[in-house]
């Protein structure tokens, strides 16, 4: 379907400013009315009010007056809309007129208010009761022959809180299977970092940004994605950081920043941002990277003494790196070596170097390999355990890094499961489980039968959309625990349950008192989060409340299940942390250290003491071959990618302001050339098409060719809608992560 009101203008020069501001004013007037929005407003990212549910950037130490982004008012204005989907919508509409509808119109019917159920052979959800909704679940689970017929998937927006009970609950019922956002998005940097530096997580702090040298910012976003990152970067270049840039797009967030704080920000023309822009071919961060490394080491521009002290691998990686083909390297980069000199002149002449990355790294077949070359890069610099130095994966979700703190994760190590066995007197399994592409094919196997997500859209956030939904249709029961109403409460299984829950702008009231929740942002600062409005419906529990009731009903049925007080969890979460403090690494003392100001800092061997829990005791310099896509003659290397007016698959409004799109998202950037090589026009509708390894074929219907400055060969376009185009088996190798950040595709005239 095209989009009849779309119209395409010129990008913007400059992000945020006043337009920002009134942006976010708007959307949050209209969806809340102006007193509850400046009250929601002003309680947001603020001490003792709540952590943003958009991005996951921490929070600086002085906070100002209106301490969030356009984005994050977006983000609070979608969760304290005044609207309310009530059991009169399901009434008054079957499952297939909701599904009619786009995912805007879902989101825009309001706050679910009511569990739902849908029975077999239903074509409409009813209400159900809280413990009728219990029971059934727990029927479900019990009558599974083995607990891995269950997968539990967790979205990142879940509390510390939530998602610890619920891999204790998934774990106690005797199953691994524990998918995740973060196995779709950055699981290619936790298995890099893991097997290079010995911790999954980035290596700096929100100072270290303003007094770094330099900072790259590789396939990454932030003026849309993590729009406050922004201010960061502002004060990083007033202090005389320079920034390059790596990414097949020039967005106009890293062009220039107009700080709506800043009198400079509203009446002049802004702070610039990026010194260089690598307009890198899409795939060929890798071997970019291995291009600056040969410099790097023609030069001599390497810290042999810490390379010495504290790594591995050195002579390997550098006689590697050595041998770079530059034929190669320009063929899949697009960029001269002029242009890639320039970029390691900056970075020799740098002493404190922060690498920053986001889904523009690690979507690929090599993602992995790719990371591991900026985690090259930076030993041989010197570049961690330094002020202003370090490694910087910048997560998307707002708790996706606390969600894997806690122990979602398929692949637990084994001193976590040690550490609950000896809390909770059970052996916990200790066999791996699925992940989220694994579980997908083990719902369409008919292996999975149970499926169950904490939050989250996942129909729409999976690849290859309609195998997962053909996937989900073949499961037993599907439960979603959801604020609002979305694309997979349309797409169940035979039995499916809606789960409505508290957000976190709101007031939770337990039996021992009102509630807080605690949160880990992308630099693993670990704090407090308080509702402050009245929850939006009287039938409405917690995230945390409705996975102990689950776990209660389920584990009651299950002969020899562990003694586990889930009421006392259920209804004091002082009890919960007490249980993190003892079994979660680092958190010793949570409950004290996440009630102070600020917060706590989870430790982090190699940045604290130059300490890497490696199996060789040091960093790890690998060796990587410079894996090139090939792409067939007539084909463009497809990323997908967000607009500026949706957050993940919440789609927010249809205005791509900073890329000149307004009122649709059925667009292809491709550049022009391309287009006539092609033998098309600007403004032409066409069908995109992705062939997976075994020759069938994936279509995306109707898009604009829009021309737009992206690399030759190359094309980008919105998700969730060029989802369906990912095949579920194309993947990163080592992380089983999807490729949505390179899929080829051609295209078809309609």
């Amino acid at each position: 379907m095209t989009d009849p009101e779309l119209e395409v203008g010129r990008p913007k020069k400059a992000a945020a400013g006043v337009t920002g501001v009134a942006v976010a004013l708007d959307r949050a007037v209209r969806a809340m009315g102006p007193v509850r929005a400046t009250k929601t407003l002003r309680q947001l990212n603020q001490v003792g009010g709540f952590d943003c549910p958009s991005c996951a950037w921490p929070d600086p130490e002085h906070r100002s007056v209106a301490e969030f982004c356009e984005n994050g008012a977006k983000a609070v204005a979608e969760e304290a809309t005044r609207r309310r989907a009530t059991p009169d919508l399901f009434a008054s509409h079957s499952i297939a007129a909701l599904a009619a509808h786009d995912e805007m119109w879902l989101g825009q019917q309001g706050r679910l208010t009511h569990p739902m159920v849908k029975r077999p052979g239903a074509t409409h959800y009813e209400p159900i009761g809280w413990h009728d909704a219990f029971d059934l679940i727990a029927e479900h689970l019990a009558a599974l022959d083995s607990p891995d017929e269950a997968a539990f998937y967790t979205s990142g927006r879940a509390s510390n809180e939530a998602a610890y009970s619920y891999q204790l609950f998934a774990r106690a019922f005797g199953t691994n299977n524990l998918p995740d956002c973060s196995n779709m998005c950055h699981e290619s940097t936790g298995v890099a970092l893991q097997e290079t530096i010995g911790i999954g997580k980035g290596s700096v702090q929100l100072h270290d940004l303003y007094d770094a040298e330099l900072i790259v910012v590789a396939g990454q976003n932030p003026g849309t994605n993590h729009p406050r990152m922004l201010s960061a970067l502002e004060t990083a270049k007033r202090r005389g950081a320079r920034i390059l840039v790596i990414n097949p797009l020039r967005e106009t967030g890293l062009v220039a920043f107009k700080n709506p704080q800043k009198a400079r920000g509203v009446v002049g023309s802004g702070t610039p941002l990026a010194d260089l822009h690598l307009p890198v071919r899409v795939n060929g961060d890798l071997a970019l990277l291995q291009a600056i490394g040969s410099l790097l080491v023609e030069w001599d521009a390497i810290d042999h003494d810490f390379v010495a002290r504290h790594t591995r691998g050195y002579p390997a990686w550098a006689a590697h790196v050595a041998a770079v083909d530059w034929a190669v390297v320009e063929s899949a980069t697009g960029l001269t070596r002029g242009q890639i000199t320039e970029a390691a002149e900056m970075l020799r002449g740098s002493k404190a170097t922060i690498w920053c990355w986001a889904m523009g790294l690690t979507q690929h077949r090599n993602a992995v390999a790719t990371i591991k070359e900026v985690v090259n890069l930076a030993l041989v610099r010197g570049d961690i355990g330094r002020r202003g130095a370090g490694l910087c994966p910048v997560r998307g979700h707002s708790n996706v890094q606390g969600d894997r703190s806690m122990g979602i994760w398929e692949r637990p190590p084994q001193h976590f499961l040690d550490t609950l066995a000896r809390e909770y007197a059970f052996e916990p399994p200790r066999e791996h489980g699925y992940d989220t592409v694994d579980a997908i094919r083990a719902m369409r196997d008919g292996r999975v039968k149970v499926f169950m997500a904490l939050g989250g859209n996942f129909v729409q956030a999976a690849p290859d959309t309609g195998v997962t939904a053909d996937a989900l249709r073949r499961t037993d029961l599907t439960v979603q625990v959801s604020t609002k109403l979305n694309r997979s409460h349309l797409v169940c299984g035979r039995t499916a349950l809606i789960l409505p829950t508290l957000g976190r702008t709101e007031i939770d009231r337990r039996p021992s008192g009102e509630q807080h929740v605690t949160v880990e942002d992308s630099m693993s600062v670990v704090h407090a989060s308080r509702g402050s409005l009245e929850p939006a419906g009287e039938m409405l529990l917690s995230e945390t409340a409705i996975v102990c009731h689950v776990a209660e009903h389920t584990l009651a049925r299950r002969p020899g299940a562990p003694q586990i007080d889930w009421a006392a969890m259920r209804d004091d979460y002082t009890v919960v942390r007490r249980h993190i403090a003892r079994v979660v690494p680092g958190c010793a003392g949570y409950e004290a250290n996440t009630d102070r100001q600020g917060g706590f800092v989870m430790p982090h061997p190699p940045r604290d003491s130059l300490t890497f829990p490696t199996p060789a005791g040091a960093a790890v310099l690998t060796v990587s071959p410079i894996d090139v896509l090939q792409v067939p003659d007539g084909h463009l290397l497809l990323q997908t990618l967000r607009s500026h007016d949706q957050f993940n698959t919440t789609i927010y409004g249809l205005s791509d302001r900073y890329r000149g799109i307004e009122g649709g998202r059925h667009v292809v950037f491709v550049h022009r050339e391309d287009i006539a090589t092609l033998g098309y026009d600007d403004g032409d509708v066409v069908d995109l098409v992705s062939v997976a390894e075994d020759g069938s074929e994936r279509r995306a219907p109707a898009f604009r060719v829009v021309a737009y400055d992206v690399p030759r060969g190359t094309a980008a376009a919105y998700y969730p809608e060029t989802n369906p185009l990912v095949p579920l088996d194309s993947v990163a190798v080592g992380s089983n992560t999807p490729t949505s950040k390179s899929v080829v595709v051609r295209l078809e005239r309609r």
